[in-house]
């Protein structure tokens, strides 16, 4: 515990002193005070009468007003797929450097002149790494919530499954960047590869037609199966919508809400986490 708690004192002590965590949570401001401002409502016996966005007024139905309940499903459910994109980008960008600023000479030495074993160092840096990014989904989803909460006086605590589902995404894509970290020890590497893998993943979630529109058959096999081995992360913010909603999924998002997209997901981590270690044992310094 004592390794954990020196690693996450580092990572902040780093952080704070490269300028990271404030631009970190500087960013994710920005987005809230955006937020914040550009939504005004006029709500009368529970019931939206009319509505600014960004200033400008959102033409109402002429017979009835909208539901609030309805309005905030439909705000929480959009905005929470664009804080999974911006809380995930904002992550990597944040704790990539993790693996490489630890392997720069001078401070690796450091590091292993400690009576710590080399995977306890790694694994204790992750750990760091995802309470700074946590810490950053909680303050981004809160400040969101209390927003919503504030100006609808509507709860809807589903708003938070959101985060669990973020974390696990975050937490997958920093293990790839570790692993990618120790073997070429590049800051700029690590961060276009996590983020080249969440793309280039995003567009597997159609490797049915892809393989149906490729010629050869080892063609077809290795898409499908490059499907099942990398993260899911277009299922998991499809995941995100379905479950912060609440209401019962359609036909399209049925897939999402079993759990092969989770633990396949998981299991790509899990992976990538022990290489890392296993590299990062074997490496000479």
């Amino acid at each position: 515990m004592k390794v954990l708690y020196a690693n996450i004192e580092d990572v902040m002590r780093e952080a704070a002193a490269r300028w990271t965590l404030l631009a970190y949570f500087l960013l994710s401001t920005v987005f809230i005070l955006i937020f914040a401002s550009a939504i005004n409502l006029d709500i009368v016996d529970g019931a939206l009468a009319g509505a600014k966005l960004f200033g400008k007024d959102v033409t109402m139905p002429a017979d009835h007003s909208i539901s609030i309940e309805k309005l905030v499903l439909g705000f929480e459910s959009g905005f929470s797929v664009v804080l999974y994109f911006l809380c995930t980008f904002l992550a990597i960008f944040a704790t990539a450097h993790l693996v490489p600023r630890m392997q720069e000479k001078g401070t690796i030495d450091l590091y292993l002149s400690r009576p710590v074993s080399r995977i306890k160092l790694l694994l204790s840096r992750y750990v760091a790494g995802l309470i700074l990014a946590g810490s950053n989904v909680v303050y981004l989803l809160g400040s969101i919530w209390l927003i919503v909460m504030w100006k609808t006086h509507v709860v809807h605590p589903r708003f938070f499954v959101a985060s669990a589902v973020i974390l696990l995404v975050i937490a997958t894509l920093l293990a790839f960047a570790f692993l990618v970290g120790v073997v070429t020890s590049s800051t700029a590497v690590s961060i276009m590869t996590t983020y080249g893998l969440f793309f280039f993943a995003l567009m597997l979630v159609g490797h049915d037609r892809i393989a149906a529109a490729v010629s050869k058959e080892w063609q077809a096999w290795l898409i499908n199966t490059m499907y099942w081995i990398l993260p899911k992360t277009a299922e998991l913010g499809q995941a995100v919508i379905a479950f912060v909603s609440g209401e019962q999924a359609p036909e399209r998002l049925a897939s999402v809400l079993t759990p092969a997209p989770f633990l396949t997901t998981a299991a790509f981590g899990l992976v990538c986490l022990a290489l890392a270690s296993w590299c990062f044992q074997r490496k000479e310094f």
